[in-house]
């Protein structure tokens, strides 16, 4: 852990009051919401939402969450309350701190942006990058191993009934 944290108050109310698993969010879902927050910076700044240099200090303030050098500074519990919304506010907090002074978490980092819709996105993002990444590779070796064994009857197990 760096010496200072680099989130803030929403972050730590969050850890005192959610102390659940001990777990936190994957690395891969932290990553995403990095890159989905300098998307958003990019193109609220084209929309003339946020100030070209602000939009650009946040860009570049997440890119480094997506790239992976501060996983240490995310440490909600994966078994948060809600929609995301305190990994959402961590996010928010850590890139607005590496951003710089002016940059405010909600008001610049989150613009446009909802829990809600940002959250799952993370998610299902990283669920697709793992499964192509880790999980398909893998699965010529598990194929392998789950091919009927020669003379075995396909009937060999049982079906799982219905739930």
């Amino acid at each position: 852990m760096s010496p200072e944290p680099l989130y803030g108050g929403e972050t730590r109310k969050a850890v005192e009051n959610f102390p659940i698993s001990g777990e936190p969010v994957p690395a891969a879902v932290i990553h995403w919401l990095g890159r989905i927050k300098g998307a958003a910076a990019e193109v609220n700044g084209e929309l003339g939402l946020l100030k070209a240099p602000l939009a650009r200090k946040i860009a570049k303030a997440a890119a480094a969450i997506a790239d992976g050098r501060h996983d240490e500074q995310f440490p909600i519990d994966v078994f948060q309350t809600g929609s995301g919304t305190s990994s959402n506010m961590n996010v928010n907090e850590v890139i607005a701190t590496l951003a710089g002074a002016g940059v405010h978490a909600n008001d610049h980092v989150n613009l446009g942006q909802s829990s809600n819709d940002v959250f799952p996105s993370a998610v299902h993002l990283a669920a697709l990058e793992q499964t192509t990444r880790q999980l398909i590779p893998r699965s010529p070796r598990w194929s392998a191993r789950w091919r009927p064994r020669p003379g075995a009857s396909r009937r060999s197990s049982r079906p799982a009934g219905r739930t």
